[in-house]
């Protein structure tokens, strides 16, 4: 099973295994990591599933929509590697990928 390396705002590094199907928000969410809060529920209508993800993976990432673009630019921790977790679905050739819990607004 593909491995999501998350690392929480106090800098503590975990992996989880991650499920065929989800995005990267669903992953970190359903193994308890309680800081990322997905308010909207993944509708990508809110910021507070921001992550910094490895610059590695930029190339393996769907583009950025305009929205989760204009979402982001409320963020004063935006920076080039920021995304917005519900819109990155985990798939195998992200096995690996280690993303950073963005600070909260």
């Amino acid at each position: 099973m593909p491995k999501l390396i998350v690392v929480n705002r106090a800098g503590e590094e975990s992996t989880i295994e991650v499920g065929d199907g989800l995005t990267v928000m669903e992953a970190i969410r359903d193994n308890g990591f309680d800081e990322l809060l997905a308010l909207c529920g993944g509708c990508c209508s809110c910021a507070t599933c921001h992550v910094h993800v490895d610059p590695a993976f930029a190339d393996k990432l769907p583009a950025i929509s305009e929205d989760e673009d204009d979402l982001l630019e409320s963020s004063d921790y935006r920076n080039e590697t920021s995304r917005l977790s519900c819109q990155v679905p985990f798939t195998s050739d992200l096995d690996g990928l280690k993303v950073t819990i963005a600070p909260e607004d």
